[in-house]
Formats: structure tokens, sequence, C-alpha cells
């Protein structure tokens, strides 16, 4: 549930209003994408994938991009 902190001093939030803030910025430190939301269209191809029987060998994936593995 994000906060709204903007303008609002720290002096005039609830206990519970100043750890939810702390813990919307704990979450953005430690994942920058928090609070992001998957497009619908690349949603819908990560469950495609998720089902699919098909599986890339990650050696063909690592080559494929140039990666050392």
């Amino acid at each position: 549930m994000p906060i709204t902190a903007e303008g609002k001093k720290v002096s005039n939030m609830t206990v519970e209003e100043f750890k939810a803030l702390i813990r919307e910025v704990i979450a953005e430190v430690i994942d920058p994408d928090y609070g992001l939301e998957l497009r619908p269209e690349f949603e819908e191809a990560l469950k495609r994938s998720l089902k699919s029987k098909e599986r890339i060998p990650v050696e063909k994936v690592a080559k494929k991009l140039g990666l050392k593995w």
C-alpha cells in the first residue's frame, strides 16, 4: 500500500504511517522495480512460457547473448 508523504512532515505522521513509509523505502532500495507493473502482453507471454514444456539450455542462451559460461 503506497503511502503519500509528499509535503507531509514526519512529526505529522502517525506511527503506522511512518512505519509504512519506512517499509516502502526499504522495498524500493532492495528492489528498484518495486511497485512497477508488467505490461499485460508481457504478463501473458510469461504465463505461456511457464506453461510451455520447451526448455532451452542455459549454455545456449549464454552463447547467444555472448556471455561466458
